[in-house]
This record gives structure tokens, sequence and C-alpha cells, in this order.
């Protein structure tokens, strides 16, 4: 089981302790930590008017309305329980999703209604667990994570060896801007770190993977005014992982361990989880380390309390009169892992400095992440966005690793990550495209030897909707890269919905897969709310859109400099979008708030 090293974020004494003699100057009080505060109802005054029946009549059918929606999303996410259970990943996903969907698109304020609240904050605390495990289990486009060295070294208990402390010291000739010192403890996890082959293998690829974001967290660190040697203490909580998960049961997660509380800014919902994201994380951690280094003077006990939190690092303070890390230590006045973690991160600030030394002279750190930005706010697939930028899902999913579905969230900002200079392609691509279709549309560029038919067949789509969305005639037929949007499974205005008699053996995930549609979208054509489907039901398997005269979006454009003439437009890709989104504006579901559900 994998157990990352939490970050406890608690509030401190109270500031009207009595001082006491340290040798180092502390403060008595730690900062509250901002948090999700659970509202409570309001209790109802003595001098409330008389309710009328208007009144009554109209609270009990919110209640109603409330209740319903809980019920509701409560059983689609017993449904995904159940698939989750027997594995059928895919299926509790569909299932997980639809239920924070219920919820979001709802219209009623989740964030005023404590009942509400409640019920979303449990949905999306029950459900990032079990997707976490999965997670963990290395399932889906989600990575195995190894453990963080310190999880592997941290049982182990180390004899003092005076002549190997003396021998570091002696060599020490590292610069930093953190105090370092090497003492028998440092010492230890030093030798430990080098010279054993299995915790070796581990701080070298944590060493490795901080080449990826070493650069970006280092200026975050000096914008700060956090030493940039602290980067090191991710060594510790996740081993340089963005989506690690601390599995002895605190919800800690990410890169530095944050609870799931929304502090610092980290927003948190059934989409993304920006404690994954390893920029505003990493600005997170310096803001909180920075607030702990304030109240304790000393960066030593800054990254105790990290570890065990300020409020009883304080009250050991208070206890012993030292407010000084080595001196509580040789009081035995923290717990054991405390006592060893900051030891462990200064051998790994030490080793770090001077790989070679320390028997890691192989170590090679992975390639900076870089990556364009896109902010925005509506629901797009992942498999777009690999369309349009010409990679894979996979690197846009390890471009964005808060990203807890496949698409992003609808009426909620969000800053995707996209591959460095890809950026003006993404948005040039999607001009055709109307908002609303995202989620479910995609982009080819022609492939020498493809036909619409094969094109079609491979992305779930009509031959006649390439066709008239592209504008491919017998008098201009489809050449080699050309760029084509499609239509998947739209049907035209003057067809209507289309249906589908269910079979036995059928399921919503079934049917959403042939119909290249989505388990959300079959149950709001259909306002389903059960898993299960029975046979002979009849579904709607489609929504119509009425699309205006399409552009044929062609890759010629781009080549007219060789002498080959683009494409006429019968109407730009704006206005397309335009008419395509008015049109549909009557048979798309109601948008979810905008507010951000904490």
């Amino acid at each position: 089981m994998l157990l990352f090293v939490p970050v406890v974020l608690l509030t401190g004494c109270p500031s009207d302790q009595s001082p006491v003699q340290n040798t180092t100057p502390a403060q008595a009080t730690a900062p509250a930590i901002p948090g999700y505060a659970q509202k409570q109802p309001g209790s109802a005054s003595t001098s409330t008017p008389a309710i009328t029946p208007q009144q009554t009549a109209a609270a009990n059918a919110y209640a109603l309305k409330v209740q319903t929606l809980i019920n509701g999303a409560e059983q689609s996410y017993r449904s995904g329980v159940n698939n989750y259970q027997q594995n059928r990943l895919d299926a509790a996903r569909l299932d997980f999703d639809h239920a924070v969907d219920m919820m979001l698109a709802s219209g009623m304020d989740l964030k005023e209604d404590p009942q509400l609240s409640d019920e979303f904050e449990h949905l999306v605390d029950a459900i990032n667990a079990l997707e976490l495990v999965a997670l963990k289990q290395g399932n889906g486009l989600s990575p195995k994570l190894d453990q963080a060295p310190v999880d592997v070294v941290n049982a182990e208990t180390f004899t003092a060896d005076p002549a190997l402390t003396a021998k570091l010291k002696a060599e020490l000739d590292t610069t930093s801007d953190l105090p370092l010192v090497i003492n028998d403890q440092v010492a230890g996890y030093i030798n430990a770190f080098a010279n054993s082959t299995t915790f070796r293998a581990h701080m070298k690829r944590s060493l490795e993977r901080a080449g990826k974001y070493k650069d970006m967290i280092q200026a975050v660190l000096k914008q700060e005014g956090v030493p940039q040697d602290l980067i090191y203490l991710a060594v510790a909580e996740s081993g340089f992982q963005p989506q690690a998960m601390n599995m002895g049961g605190s919800g800690a997660g990410g890169m530095w361990q944050f609870m799931p509380t929304g502090a610092y800014g980290l927003a948190r919902n059934g989409y993304f989880d920006e404690r994954f994201d390893p920029e505003k994380s990493s600005r997170a951690y310096a803001r909180y380390i920075k607030s702990l280094y304030d109240q304790f003077g000393d960066w030593y006990l800054a990254m105790a309390a990290y570890d065990w939190g300020p409020g009883k690092i304080q009250r050991a303070v208070m206890r012993t009169g030292y407010a000084d890390f080595w001196k509580l230590y040789q009081l035995n006045a923290m717990p054991k892992e405390t006592k060893n973690y900051v030891p462990q991160i200064l051998a790994a600030v030490i080793m770090a400095k001077n790989p070679s030394r320390y028997g890691l002279d192989d170590l090679v750190p992975d390639k900076p992440v870089i990556y364009d930005t896109v902010s925005v706010d509506y629901a797009i697939d992942l498999r777009l966005v690999a369309d349009v930028t010409e990679t894979s899902v996979a690197e846009i999913a390890a471009l964005n690793p808060s990203m807890l579905r496949m698409t992003t969230p609808k009426d909620m900002q969000f800053d995707l990550h996209l591959p460095p200079g890809t950026k003006q392609l993404y948005l040039d691509r999607l001009k055709d495209i109307p908002e609303d279709r995202r989620a479910s549309w995609r982009f080819h560029v022609v492939k020498p030897g493809e036909t619409v038919a094969s094109i079609a067949a491979a992305l779930h789509a009509k031959v006649a909707d390439i066709n008239a969305t592209n504008g491919i005639t017998p008098s201009d037929p489809l050449a080699t890269d050309d760029e084509l949007v499609v239509p998947v499974q739209t049907p035209s205005s003057a067809d209507g919905p289309q249906r589908y008699t269910v079979r036995k053996g059928d399921t919503l995930v079934t049917v959403a897969d042939r119909f290249n549609v989505s388990v959300e979208e079959l149950r709001h054509w259909n306002n389903l709310t059960a898993a299960s489907l029975k046979p002979g039901k009849s579904l709607y398997v489609a929504e119509p859109i009425r699309l205006g005269p399409a552009t044929r979006v062609r890759a010629r454009a781009r080549r007219a400099a060789g002498g080959r003439k683009s494409h006429p437009s019968a109407k730009s890709g704006k206005a397309a979008n335009r008419n395509a989104t008015a049109a549909s504006k009557t048979s798309t579901a109601k948008k979810a708030p905008k507010k951000k559900p904490q």
C-alpha cells in the first residue's frame, strides 16, 4: 500500500499562552488554515411572521425538488459503486460523472443550501476516493505511482556512525539557501539513500522526476520568498508525483500532500482537483511553508510543522520551552515520523546538489514539462483536444493531472494545458465546432488512402454528415491533409431525433458506445434515473442540431504558398458556430451555475 507523509492542516494554540524561555524566538499562535466550513441551517427567529399557505406550498415544493435531486444523485452513485466493485471501471466513472452532473446542472444553489452542500461534498469525497484508489492501481490513463523515498526508508532505524558523520561533514561544500547540517541523523539517511539498492533506486527516480518541475517550482518559491532548496520537501511528500495520494486514510493528495479542504485557493470539485496541478499546488505550498516560517522563525521548525501540524509543534515548543528542532528531537517531543522528516529532507537536498558524490552518478533528470495554456469555460473531450493538437489523449492527460474526468467542466473556468506551440492551432481548428458539441464531436486530418467512409466508421459518424459539414462533393473529393470536422452521430434537423429499441443484454454503457454518445446524454434525452434498461424500451440516441451552411476547413490554405488553391468557404467558421449554437439552444440541457461548489 502506498503511503505518503501527510500534510496536517490544523489550527494552533490560543494566543493567550504565557511566554516561555526559548533557544530561538517563537511566536505563540499558529495561523488558522482556511478550509471548507460546512454551513448549518440557521435557527428560527422568535419574531418570524406568519407563513402563508402559498409560502408553505412553495417550501414543500422546493423540499421535494431537493430530495428528488439527492435521491437521483445517490442512485447513480450507488450504481457506480456496484460497477466499481465489479471492476467495471468505465461504467463506474460514467455513473459517478452522472451523479455529479445531476447536481451541477440542476440550477439549484449548491453552496447556499446546507442539505445540497452536504450532499455534493459527500459525493465528491466518496467518488474522488474511489477514483484515486483506481488511479493508484494504474487504471485507465493514470500512471501507477511509485513510493516516495522516505516511505521506503521511514521504518528503518540507523545506528550512529561517528566516522561516517565526520567524513560527510568534511566533504560538505554545498551552497544552499537553507541552513544545512550533517549530524548522525542526516548522515544515516545519506548513507541509506546512497548505498542501499532499494533506497537508492527510489531516491534516484524522485530526483529524475524533479527535472520536470524544478524550474517552475523554484521560480514560484523565489516569488514567494521561500528558499529554493525547499523544493526537495517534495522528495519526502510525493517523490515529485503530481497525483500522489496518502493511502493511510488522511485524504492528503498531490505533490505537496494538501488535505482536501480548499486551503490556499486550491479548487476541488467533480471535474478537477487543483491539489494535483503542479503549478497551482506549488504556489499553495510556497505560501503555506512561508506562513509557517513567519510563525516559528526557523525553517526546520517550519518543515516539522508542515509534517505534524503547526498547532502540535507550537504545543511542543510551549511544553518544553525550546523553539529549536534538534532540541525537540533530543527531548522526544515529536513523533518518530516528524523526527525523521527533517533529516530526510536535508539528506535529499545534499544529495540532489551533489548526485555523483553520493552514488547517483547515472542520474539523468527528466526533461522540463512545458505547455501552452488556454482558459476554457466549455466542456471539451480530451479526444478532441488531442485531435486538434495532433497528439495523444495520454499526453493531454499527462499535461493536465488535475483533471478527474475526460472532459473539462461546462460554465466553469479551467486552465487547459496543451502541448507547447499548439495554442493557436487549437483555437483555429475549434472555430467550426459549436461550443456545445465539443464534448462529442471530433476533428480529423486525412491520411493517404483514407475515405470518408473509413473515417466515418473509425469515429462512429455518418458519411452524409461529414460530407455536408465539410462541403465535400463529387467535384471536390477528399484529399490527403484535408482537415475535417466530424459531427459524431448527429442527424440533420429534418430527420428528427434517432431512436433505438433496447435489446436483451443492452446497458446504458453499451448503447452509448454504439451511438458514440455519453451516458449522461442518454439519461437526459430519455429522462432516465435507473442504471438498467428493459428490453423493448425505445430510447432517443441523438438530438437534432441545425447547422448553418458549413465550411470545409482545408489544409490547402496553409499550402497556398505552394500554388494550391484553398477551398472557398460558404460561411466563416465563427458564423457557422454562432448559427449552430443558436439553433441548438432549445434542445440542450440547462447550464450549470457558474458558482464553484466548495
